[in-house]
């Protein structure tokens, strides 16, 4: 996931030239940023094949498309900004920078889904739903529009995505339990937290710090949509 901050050469970091120029990082960040959301691709391709082991043991079609959304969600993401990080040459540097853009509506809207349309369902999960989905194309086709100008509406958009669900706090407490509004909870407050750091540009290893923090909010995800989304079989012995 790419930052707007652009070294000067007085020093580390200094203020951001336009925002749709690309990012520029000492090559030791940049190796940083590339780690970090390359544990993220083996992370998520392992959740994923957990997610969909418990779906088709416990719970149902509903289960197994939905987590599977879920977790080729994350593994776009970590994929794209691993590849943006990674690759070398303005051009291509610039579609990677498009793509890992385009990949957190889509990790958003991904991660909703499970909750959505296994949780909720009904008219709550539905409307959701669509709502969430559909902010995610409006957020890519404004990426592609804007051309990197403007990240911070972009940014803003994300922040403002991730916590659509508070609406429905009522409904999702009853459905998930404490426990599970909590992880909820838990994930969107450190995608949240980490974008002091994102924008933190002058702190060195700001981004790959910021990167942490996504891992940490997927992680709590994760363990949301699998403890308590997935169903789990009654484990007490009948007398």
């Amino acid at each position: 996931m790419s930052s707007v901050s652009v070294p000067s050469p007085q020093a580390g970091h200094a203020a951001p030239a336009a925002s749709s120029a690309l990012p520029s990082y000492s090559a030791r960040e940049e190796l940083a940023n590339s780690i970090t959301h390359g544990v993220g691709i083996v992370l998520a391709i392992a959740g994923l094949a957990v997610l969909v082991a418990f779906s088709t043991l416990n719970g149902d079609v509903w289960h197994i498309v939905s987590c599977a959304v879920f977790g080729a969600a994350m593994i776009l993401c970590y994929t794209a900004s691993t590849l943006y990080h990674s690759v070398s040459g303005e051009r291509l540097r610039q579609v990677f920078r498009t793509l890992d853009h385009s990949a957190i509506f889509l990790l958003i809207a991904g991660t909703y889904t499970p909750f959505m349309l296994v949780s909720l369902r009904g008219p709550w999960g539905w409307s959701l739903f669509v709502l969430i989905w559909t902010l995610a194309i409006a957020g890519i086709v404004l990426r592609l529009t804007l051309r990197g100008r403007l990240h911070g509406l972009v940014v803003a958009l994300y922040v403002a995505m991730g916590w659509v669900a508070i609406i429905a706090i009522q409904p999702l407490l009853a459905r998930l339990g404490g426990g599970g509004l909590a992880l909820l909870a838990a994930g969107g407050l450190a995608y949240t937290g980490g974008v002091v750091f994102y924008k933190w540009r002058r702190l060195p290893y700001n981004h790959a710090i910021w990167h942490g923090f996504v891992l940490l909010g997927s992680a709590l995800h994760f363990f949301a949509v699998l403890f308590y989304v997935i169903p789990w079989p009654a484990t007490g012995v009948s007398a």
